[in-house]
């Protein structure tokens, strides 16, 4: 100790402060029996941290080198990816215009609170699995209560959350889209957990372990959400359109042909490009009153691209996709008449509340009450029994949101799947650090520079 120089005290204490202000924050005290290592790391040095340093054989010197440095650096990484930011790249077109595809944010963790690792024993920089070996990158146990430390504000509405997908908690290896809900809806639940060839091996996941999704919140726990012919309302109250929100339409022209280059100057990608040279099957023509032998186009459109076009010459028609081609909307094993143009009313729960439960709400709040929040739900005889006991309400334990993708008819979204739990919020995005744009070659504008430091907040 009496070796110790000013720098070495220096060190120690700042590293100490910032190892017991993080104590604080986490709110878990046993760590400061710690403290006495980090300590001992800078000053003391009664443990022989760089023992390696002292081997004659320079090869093994140099390897022990890397490890030491190439630890520090997973360490590093570990707590800052679990506590403070994570990439994430942007890999559907679902909230196009307002992020890409391509997009690579920076998201915080501290915005909304980070969540203490529910599965701390992790590879800091895979989220299931990984690559090349293509094994899972966790050991599922043990599995820690979920806690969320104090962050820097709330989600509000219309904020862009990025967050674990509530319905990837069960996945098909070798069909993830749509996820295995859908699946068992479609194909049936013997089929997919019984045809290997086909759905591939069936895995749970843990909840900080599933898929990272991005959409826009537009509905906080305690609303009343609803969709009229496209218009969202909360509250009963209509909600203001951003600007980057697009529909399906198709767009019949007299012969006219729309030119990739031309759609791509009113930035759609290739991607969301569709055409039938000579119109679509009879029964679709008909729906729409459209020409046959004329070309028809399929594509996402803004309300600007939309006004655009219409004002385009050649274009002689445009309609908007119908709600029909919209599929199943959630909850999968109920009827509400609901779909995804015209969706609810539905009552978004919060904390503490005390829902009344009937067989016709049931439907809607079933995944709430036994998935997220792992109770034991019955019927018998018409009767609604929860762990055992007979329930006519439920005390909600988590806050929960509802989420939709700006590119309203290319998003799987809350529509589909439903309520986002609190324990599944990773954080909010803060800016785009890099885009691609995958429809170009590198010297060809592949990088977008324009999107550089793009704030993603809203």
């Amino acid at each position: 100790m009496e070796q110790a120089t000013t720098a070495q005290w220096v060190k120690g204490i700042i590293a100490v402060v910032i190892y017991v202000l993080f104590i604080i924050w986490v709110n878990n005290f046993w760590w400061l029996l710690l403290t006495p290592f980090f300590f001992d790391v800078f000053v003391t040095k009664y443990v022989p941290w760089g023992w390696w340093k002292n081997i004659k054989n320079k090869t093994v010197r140099s390897i022990m080198g890397w490890v030491d440095a190439i630890v520090f650096a997973l360490i590093a990484v570990y707590f800052i990816f679990a506590f403070l930011f994570q990439n994430y790249q942007i890999p559907t077109s679902s909230l196009e215009k307002t992020l890409l595809v391509g997009d690579f944010l920076a998201v915080s963790k501290a915005a909304y609170g980070p969540r203490v690792p529910m599965t701390p024993l992790s590879f800091p920089l895979a989220q299931h699995t990984l690559p090349i070996i293509n094994t899972k990158s966790y050991i599922e146990k043990p599995q820690w209560e979920y806690r969320r430390l104090k962050g820097l504000t709330d989600i509000k509405l219309d904020d862009i959350v990025v967050f674990n997908f509530p319905t990837g908690d069960t996945v098909a290896l070798k069909m993830q889209n749509p996820d295995y809900y859908t699946l068992c809806k479609i194909y049936g639940r013997e089929r997919v957990r019984n045809d290997e060839q086909t759905f591939g091996e069936i895995v749970y996941r843990p909840v900080d372990r599933r898929e990272n999704y991005v959409k826009r919140c537009v509905g906080l726990p305690g609303n009343t959400f609803e969709i009229r012919s496209n218009q969202i309302y909360v509250n009963g109250v209509e909600q203001p359109k951003f600007p980057g929100i697009q529909h399906n339409y198709f767009i019949q022209t007299d012969g006219t042909v729309l030119s990739k280059d031309f759609l791509k100057k009113m930035e759609i990608s290739n991607e969301d490009y569709e055409v039938f040279p000579n119109g679509m099957r009879q029964d679709v023509t008909a729906f729409f009153g459209f020409q046959q032998g004329k070309p028809v186009y399929h594509l996402p459109l803004t309300q600007e691209t939309y006004d655009k076009l219409k004002r385009t010459r050649g274009v002689v028609k445009i309609e908007i996709e119908p709600a029909e081609f919209g599929g199943d909307v959630y909850p999968l094993n109920a009827d509400y008449g609901w779909n995804r143009d015209n969706y609810g009313p539905l009552y978004i729960p919060k904390k503490g509340d005390e829902l009344e439960i009937t067989l016709e709400n049931l439907p809607i709040y079933e995944r709430i009450i036994t998935t997220y929040e792992k109770n034991k739900l019955e019927i018998k005889d018409g009767v609604i029994y929860i762990n055992g006991e007979q329930a006519t309400h439920y005390k909600v334990k988590m806050d929960y949101y509802w989420m939709l993708g700006d590119n309203r008819h290319k998003s799987a979204d809350s529509r589909y799947w439903g309520f986002v739990p609190e324990d599944h919020v990773v954080g909010r995005p803060m800016f785009v650090w890099l885009s691609l744009d995958k429809d170009k070659g590198l010297f060809q504008g592949k990088i977008r520079w324009n999107r550089f430091f793009k704030n993603a907040k809203r």
